[in-house]
């Protein structure tokens, strides 16, 4: 058995004249979470739209659990879970039953959907209407319309987005037992303290190409600069010094704040994801 649940080798997807998804290559390894992060425009969403077969492949070549995206697309798709950013549910029906659906689609011998329900924490109300259920509701059962099948790949695209910190910081949890069962997880989100959290490795996306691939500590050791906050006191009033660390003059530059100002609070401070996007490719992920 391979041990890539995804192989991207020079993928590239044109619209027109514009190009989208410039010859990118990346591998997920198995029970892996990859965060895919990039402004709007970078190509984050076509990928995972050539990726899960909602556009055809192009240029280039992709395996999935070592399967051809190209030929096998539909047995690839029997293996995947996706929770798209918009809402695409059946408002009609009710929660149960936009599950039940699925699981019947997805030929499901043995399916316990008030179980589902609970996990993302919409029990009680099982039998609502979805027309009638909140933005964050409805996001909630997105994610748990794409565990429907357990699959072994999931597509997350920006899956908390619109929930409360509690209901967010569920679906995280939610997200990392996912991986303990197995499952590689294939991750976009603007959320850069979630994507530093939840991510094995990041991949940095920007005007369709790859411009870096890496765990988040090494992307912070390799760009980021670690600093230390001084909160001083000074005439009833707190005044705030950043003392840059690894730096020959660090210990010095501390000795005399220590001895010179009345030090009320001191704590570290490292580059954030957001900050080192910003160093490799000169924009911001929130553009």
């Amino acid at each position: 058995m391979t041990q890539d649940a995804i192989v991207v080798e020079n993928l590239s997807y044109h619209y027109g004249k514009i190009l989208a998804v410039d010859h990118i290559s990346f591998r997920v390894a198995r029970q892996e979470i990859l965060g895919f992060l990039g402004p709007n425009g970078a190509g984050k969403s076509t990928t995972v739209k050539v990726l899960t077969g909602q556009l055809r492949l192009q240029e280039g070549h992709a395996t999935l659990l070592g399967m051809d995206i190209a030929q096998d697309i539909e047995r690839v798709q029997a293996r995947m879970g996706v929770c798209f950013e918009q809402p695409n549910l059946y408002e009609q029906m009710t929660a149960l039953e936009n599950l039940e659906l699925f699981a019947r689609l997805f030929d499901m011998k043995s399916f316990d959907g008030y179980a589902l329900l609970k996990k993302v924490g919409l029990e009680g109300r099982e039998k609502d209407r979805v027309a009638n259920y909140s933005k964050g509701m409805k996001q909630r059962l997105m994610v748990a319309r794409s565990l429907v099948n357990q699959a072994e790949i999931l597509f997350l695209d920006e899956p908390t987005t619109g929930l409360d910190p509690v209901s967010a910081d569920s679906i995280r949890n939610l997200i990392l037992k996912e991986r303990e069962r197995g499952a590689t997880v294939f991750l976009t989100t603007h959320d850069m303290w979630e994507a530093d959290k939840l991510c094995d490795r990041v991949a940095f996306l920007n005007q369709g190409k790859i411009a870096s691939l890496d765990t988040p500590h090494t992307l912070k050791q390799q760009y980021g600069q670690r600093s230390l906050v001084v909160e001083i006191s000074r005439n009833g009033q707190l005044e705030e010094r950043t003392v840059t660390l690894d730096k020959p003059e660090t210990s010095e530059t501390m000795r005399e704040l220590f001895s010179r100002e009345k030090v009320v609070t001191v704590h570290s401070q490292e580059a954030t994801l957001e900050d080192i996007f910003l160093k490799v490719t000169g924009r911001r992920l929130t553009l």
